[in-house]
């Protein structure tokens, strides 16, 4: 398919679930939420002690790798169980602007075209509004500098005035929580640390996508080579892999992710490495040699021992932190004893059906490793599990809380909280959907009918045409009077590219054809077709 054509049907795709406005009026009767991201969930701002003035450098795609590095780069003080910023005159703060929420939506407000890369829980913030949820009486975000500890006694601090100023601004109402991925081990670590103060403000707690015993294949890599938030032609405009390796290694919350090691797990992470050694006789054999998440960290301390950074003409040594592998191991601890009180009730969602790194393997036999050292530079092989890609399923089910239920449901790390089943499943516990009779996990809502592509040359030109059908299912009622007025709505968009060389150039076309509901169910339709002509 071309390029152009590809990305307009993704943007129609991404329109069809905004199609349906946020209803107008209010629910009054609805208990307030609380929306709490994961690691790098969040805006942060970086602010100039001596001049006053704010930029936002996370996320931010123009410029982005040059102040990621000069802001937010830090060096972690154990004294204080803070990452603190290389640069003593910046501070990082996140917007509390929209009640929290603004800093949780979408990461880069200024991307004129929204991405997926930057979306956050603006899909689940648009949903909840069209429930009957409103901005700062029953929905509230909690953004928080990530590269912290989720025990850090100030992000604590923040947690427990959040909750007492939503109790007061709902009419002292008790708090429903949402959390998605590491937000779910900062929340457990409230209750760990504050149950009292949990117990007073909130009703229920939904966990998505939480790493409750680490992602220990994610987080290896993470460590030994850094990771790369974004994909594709993205990555060009964004943070570099080694820029971000270099901050995760100073960021105890990363640590706080690492596989927990006194689990047990069906099948234990492990470290592998093909090494090549010598014996006695000068002959070189090739071993494959495993490590366990224990034994692993004499791995790392040696891979890192070198590592450093050029920061304002000073090379600074950032190698693996062992106080904050320490700092790490105590806020495990703590996490092994928290109870969610008797009168909270606790729901945990997790993910399913993608390959999720697990173990982690360098080298083969035909290219072993001969120096860890060079470990930071060379690409890993992963053995996977299932799960979210990011966490396995085996750790996110692991809550160890007593839970009203555990729902798996099928879909990425990042994409679970946008997922049309997760929506129908919160709507059902948080009360808001009035269905007692719902099964949160058997739903179906969005049912593929048909897929077809065709291309073919017209006048020297490339033709490319593509039509999608879908049968969606609601359990909402307003498209039943959609039905009666029997108006389908129908929308179109055309785009264009012409090459550099202005000898290439395309053109697109789509229109989505929306049905009123029949029986429970809602046809839509998508014809697109893409016209290109080549040097």
């Amino acid at each position: 398919m071309a390029m152009l054509l590809e990305e307009l049907v993704k943007s129609m795709e991404m329109w069809l679930k905004l199609i349906k406005k946020p209803q107008e009026y209010i629910d009054p009767t609805l208990d307030p939420v609380l929306l709490v991201p994961g690691v790098a969930g969040s805006i942060l701002n970086a602010v100039d002690k001596k001049t006053g003035r704010t930029e936002r450098v996370w996320v931010r795609i123009l410029g982005a790798d040059h102040e990621f590095c000069d802001k937010l780069w830090c060096r972690f003080d154990p004294s204080t169980g803070k990452t603190a910023n290389l640069d003593p005159d910046t501070i990082i703060e996140v917007p509390e602007d929209r009640y929290g929420l603004y800093a949780i939506d979408n990461l880069d407000p200024d991307m004129i075209i929204g991405s997926d890369c930057v979306y956050y829980f603006h899909d689940m913030i648009a949903e909840m509004l069209s429930w009957g949820y409103q901005e700062g009486k029953t929905l509230f975000g909690f953004g928080y500098d990530f590269r912290q500890s989720n025990r850090l006694q100030e992000t604590m601090e923040c947690f427990a005035q959040k909750l007492e100023s939503i109790h007061t601004a709902s009419g002292g109402k008790k708090i429903n929580i949402i959390s998605h991925s590491m937000g779910g081990l900062l929340v457990k670590c409230f209750v760990a640390l504050h149950s009292d103060i949990f117990e007073k403000y909130v009703k229920s707690w939904i966990a998505i996508a939480a790493p409750f015993q680490g992602a220990p294949g994610y987080i290896t890599s993470s460590l030994l080579n850094g990771t790369s938030f974004v994909h594709g032609w993205e990555e060009r405009f964004f943070i570099s892999k080694w820029s971000m390796h270099q901050l995760l290694i100073e960021c105890p919350s990363i640590y706080e992710l690492m596989g927990c090691p006194d689990f047990q797990w069906e099948h234990a992470p492990v470290l592998e490495i093909w090494k090549e050694k010598s014996n006695s006789n000068g002959e070189s054999t090739v071993i494959l040699e495993s490590y366990s998440p224990l034994e692993a960290v004499s791995v790392y301390e040696r891979a890192l021992s070198n590592n450093k950074v050029n920061y304002n003409g000073e090379k600074i040594s950032l190698p693996f932190n062992l106080e904050l592998l320490k700092w790490a191991n105590e806020t495990r601890e703590i996490l092994c004893h928290a109870k969610v009180p008797d009168n909270v009730k606790f729901y945990n969602i997790y993910g399913t059906n993608y390959e999720t790194p697990h173990s982690v393997c360098y080298g083969s036999q035909n290219a072993p490793i001969s120096d860890l050292q060079q470990l930071p530079f060379i690409q890993s092989k992963y053995i996977a599990v299932d799960g979210d890609g990011t966490v396995p399923t085996e750790s996110a089910k692991a809550d160890g809380l007593n839970a009203e239920a555990r729902v798996g449901v099928p879909g990425d790390h990042r994409g679970i909280i946008c997922d049309r089943h997760v929506f129908r499943v919160v709507k059902h516990w948080l009360r808001a959907d009035h269905d007692p009779y719902y099964n949160p996990i058997n739903d179906y809502v969005i049912l593929p009918t048909a897929f077809d592509i065709k291309r073919h040359q017209e006048k020297g030109l490339d033709v490319t045409s593509v039509g999608e059908e879908w049968e969606i299912v609601s359990e909402s009622q307003d498209g039943e009077e959609n039905a009666a007025r029997g108006k389908p709505k129908v929308g179109s968009i055309s785009v264009s590219h012409v090459g550099g060389d202005k000898a290439t150039w395309e053109e697109a076309h789509a229109t989505v054809i929306v049905h009123p509901k029949s029986e429970g169910k809602q046809h839509v339709e998508l014809n697109a077709m893409s016209v290109s002509a080549r040097a």
